[in-house]
């Protein structure tokens, strides 16, 4: 695997009060679903909020910056990433509580936690978080959804970092969502969020959220090594369905494959790269151009330097 020049020595000389870990040359791999891809030449874990401020205020400013979270939407190229990768653990953005009928929850909560502190407190409208396999980091940026609902509806606002380190609360209009996407500046990282649920019989969310989970294992291919839905649905359209029709579904490059259950789905067979699972990706989008006319976009976040 290549390296990168280990620059944390400077950064740790610069920052004498940071908390957080820093890590020179860390694999992100283990970090992804898809388990592919090379290393971070600096990988920071943040204590907090604060940690992270401090940190982003006295980072130079030529250092890339970017931010991951629990890899369930995500390609890591296998050159790696320059510069730093930042990734929100648990241990300091991982608390979610309810109180009437708002729910808080860090950005490192995934976003079935959310779910199921909703339910805790008899809350309904948040069932759909119940079969997102990411964290509510990435739900505030690519306006996170499933089975009809996304998380423009029930977001109340959102607090985030800037890369200068300053602090900004934004409400739900300042988020600017659309479709599997959000109108903010890509350098805020959020830290926490509040969400608005409506009272509701406990019985009846837990009926929409078992609903759900069944849905996704009868539909979706939740046991491989996969990064969940590839690409955004065209207008009026279906991805998984164009797909088939081009005749992709079980399509493979060295050791990634369309999944055969769900063909908007690419899983890792044991032992794709990268590279193969971006290839296939671009094959699939190619033959769809081709016999449909329509260019699909991809949903999947793709980072790093291709190896």
């Amino acid at each position: 695997m290549a390296t990168f020049p280990d620059i944390t020595p400077e950064l740790k000389a610069a920052m004498p009060d940071l908390r957080g870990r820093l890590l020179a040359n860390e694999s992100l791999a283990p970090l992804t679903w898809f388990r592919v891809g090379g290393c971070a030449q600096v990988l920071f874990t943040p204590a907090d909020e604060d940690d992270l401020a401090y940190f982003l205020k006295n980072l130079p400013g030529e250092l890339a910056v970017t931010v991951v979270g629990v890899g369930s939407n995500l390609i890591v190229r296998d050159g790696g990433v320059l510069g730093v990768v930042i990734r929100l653990s648990p241990r300091g953005f991982g608390e979610a509580t309810a109180e009437d009928d708002i729910i808080s929850a860090g950005t490192a909560v995934l976003d079935k936690r959310v779910a199921e502190v909703a339910a805790a407190a008899s809350l309904s409208d948040l069932e759909f978080f119940f079969g997102i396999p990411g964290t509510v980091g990435g739900a505030l940026h690519m306006n996170a959804g499933a089975n009809g609902a996304e998380t423009k509806d029930v977001l109340i606002d959102a607090v985030g970092i800037d890369r200068a380190g300053n602090k900004h609360i934004l409400t739900n209009a300042d988020m600017k969502f659309v479709y599997r996407a959000s109108g903010i500046d890509p350098g805020i990282i959020f830290t926490s969020a509040r969400f608005r649920g409506t009272a509701a019989a406990p019985e009846s969310i837990r009926a929409r959220m078992n609903e759900v989970q069944t849905h996704r294992e009868t539909a979706q291919p939740i046991r491989d090594k996969t990064g969940g839905s590839t690409f955004k649905n065209p207008p009026g359209n279906s991805a998984w369905k164009l797909i088939d029709a081009a005749g992709c579904r079980g399509l493979r490059v060295g050791g990634a494959q369309v999944s055969e259950m769900h063909c908007n789905f690419l899983i890792n067979t044991g032992n794709a790269t990268g590279h193969d699972i971006e290839t296939l990706g671009e094959t699939v989008r190619a033959r769809v151009k081709e016999t449909s006319g329509i260019e699909l976009q991809w949903e999947i976040k793709r980072i790093g330097i291709p190896g």
